[in-house]
């Protein structure tokens, strides 16, 4: 077995085995080292040490059973791939209805068996596509993934490598794709030793994590290579269908080929290889629609990219909150601006950003933006990871549902959402580093230190803040959860049955800010809102409608005249 490291700085590579015994490796080129050894002196472990230092686990490690300051073990990814079928298509993004899932929280063994045991609730659902939260190994037995230091090794504590595989093959059987949220604008702080093997990082930017990434300066290609081959493993070996990518806004590129165009690429090639189609979908709030134009056009040639205006109009509207970046949204209207384009801010003055903020989605299609009412950022970057379901009564969180689901954009759920779930999203992390976790929490009290009235801030290090995040299910049983399931499930039954749905067009919106309603009309489908806290009298555009669907306390209502917070749904005869 040969194994490989990038060093360029090194004067001497040894391989450390579990039991002391150590290995030289031979310079390979001018940047790497290599040797090769029989699988069973490797079978317990091996660390590389740089210049007689401190042995360190291997940066493409595809197995730290031990966690991130672990020994690495090899998965034979060849096996992973090739004792499994390849012949599940996933639906395209104009059919699409993601559901973004932790496996941790999402059932109470937080593992991706037990996660596979919910399949049956998410087919019945609706539910197209599945995105798992960040996997890559970060530190301790618990957090959200975003602080990942061993980019190629599944986290140990959710299951084994197989029992992934298997999660997927499940999902692939019940007709559903799944996409990993992969985070390449940062690593972790702990267990990120990745700085003494070579130059994976620049001084010259930074982002909110720590030094940037080096996608462009001195020895850069071996680090894109780094990206572009980690991409391919979740893709190929685990079958994954498609990434989310984090933050991209924080991948800094300047060269003249981004790197997100090379990972474009080299995905669109992997596609063609595979025969079945693959996804990159970019988190971003810059407004950019670069990001999924062509590359002819000057385009990065992503797939889809997050558009967070969406999910602040309508938290600004529904909840009135005013602080931080929902002070550049103001009420009804942007709701609007947002059903109709998704990009609210396009050019103009961002009073929270103090500067101008987007441009114009211009060639951009609707089925090339996802938006949300909630996700693990909008609910857990909470002071108490409050859900919409904790905050709105019903009737609200149902116009929300319509919203979100009947608007001509790719909605994406976050689990839990759709039976009102009223467990907290909150921020949890297990670092090792006592004084790194201690820094975590509090920076978490001065961040939120003027909620400091509501009750004790919940410590990110706390099991307990953990804990109290896990679906309960059992909510189901009642009432209220279960009407509120029943509506998901029937406005993305209305999607997914409009044979129009799959072309992206715009929608056609109308509205009274003064009176409080709005309508829109998309694929044959028209929505209507009573957001007065009376009945109202509301004028549905001309043609022959008929009802589908109402949220409306008054049932005996009829006509054009709505009672106060009723959301009917109509479809053309």
């Amino acid at each position: 077995m040969i194994l490989t490291v990038w060093a360029p700085f090194a004067d001497r590579v040894e391989v450390v085995l579990s039991d002391g015994a150590r290995h030289a490796m031979a310079r390979d080129g001018t940047e790497s080292w290599s040797v090769e050894l029989g699988a069973a002196l490797l079978a317990d472990g091996y660390r590389y040490s740089l210049d007689g230092g401190t042995p360190r686990p291997d940066p493409r490690s595809t197995l730290q059973a031990d966690g991130v300051h672990g020994a690495s073990k090899i998965l034979d990814l060849e096996l992973l791939r090739d004792r499994r079928g390849s012949g599940f298509r996933a639906r395209p993004l104009s059919e699409a209805v993601i559901y973004e899932l932790h496996v941790g929280t999402f059932t109470e063994a937080g593992t991706y068996a037990a996660a596979a045991e919910k399949l049956r609730h998410l087919a019945e659902l609706g539910i197209t596509h599945v995105e798992l939260m960040p996997i890559a190994s970060f530190p301790g037995n618990r957090g959200w993934g975003y602080d990942g230091v061993d980019w190629y090794a599944p986290f140990r504590a959710y299951g084994t490598c197989e029992e992934l595989a298997a999660f997927i093959d499940a999902c692939h059987a019940r007709g559903i794709a799944v996409l990993l949220d992969v985070v390449y604008n940062h690593f972790g702080p702990e267990g990120n030793y990745w700085r003494e093997f070579g130059p994976y990082f620049t001084h010259d930017v930074t982002t909110p994590w720590g030094d940037a990434i080096n996608f462009d300066g001195a020895y850069s290609d071996a680090v894109r290579r780094f990206v572009l081959d980690n991409a391919v493993m979740w893709l190929r070996d685990y079958q994954f269908d498609g990434l989310r990518l984090d933050a991209v806004h924080a991948m800094q590129s300047a060269g003249a080929v981004h790197v997100l165009e090379d990972l474009a690429h080299r995905v669109r090639q992997l596609s063609v290889e595979l025969n079945r189609p693959l996804l990159l979908i970019a988190e971003s709030d810059t407004n950019d629609p670069r990001l999924v134009r062509p590359a002819a056009q000057g385009g990065l040639q992503l797939d889809a990219h997050w558009v967070d205006d969406f999910h602040h109009s309508l938290h600004r509207f529904f909840t009135a909150e005013p602080n931080g970046y929902y002070a550049d949204y103001t009420g009804l209207q942007d709701v609007a601006v947002a059903l109709r384009d998704a990009y609210i801010y396009q050019g103009q003055y961002s009073v929270y950003r103090r500067r101008r903020h987007g441009r114009p989605p211009v060639w951009v299609s609707p089925d090339r933006i996802v938006v949300s009412a909630q996700n693990h950022d909008q609910i857990g970057n909470r002071a108490f990871g409050e859900r919409l379901s904790m905050l709105l009564p019903p009737l609200r969180l149902k116009a929300i549902a319509a919203l979100t689901l009947l608007a001509p954009f790719v909605p994406l759920l976050f689990h839990g959402e759709e039976w009102g779930a009223r467990t907290p999203f909150l921020y949890f992390t297990d670092m090792q580093d006592a004084a790194l976790g201690d820094a975590i929490a509090a920076g978490r009290r001065k961040e939120f230190a003027a909620f400091a009235w509501a009750g004790e801030l919940p410590n990110p290090q706390d099991q307990s803040s953990f804990l109290r995040s896990k679906l309960n299910w059992s909510e189901l049983d009642l009432q209220a959860h279960a009407d509120l399931l029943r509506w998901y499930t029937a406005l993305i039954r209305i999607r997914q049955n409009k044979p129009h749905w799959s072309k992206p067009t715009k929608a056609d919106v109308h509205f009274d800010t003064v009176a409080g309603w709005l309508t829109f009309t998309h694929a044959g489908v028209l929505v209507a809102f009573n957001f007065a806290h009376e009945p109202r009298r509301i004028p549905l555009p001309a043609g022959n409608w008929r009802p589908l669907l109402r949220a409306d306390p008054d049932a005996d209502d009829g006509g054009d005249v709505f009672a106060a917070g009723a959301t009917r749904i109509f479809a053309r005869r």
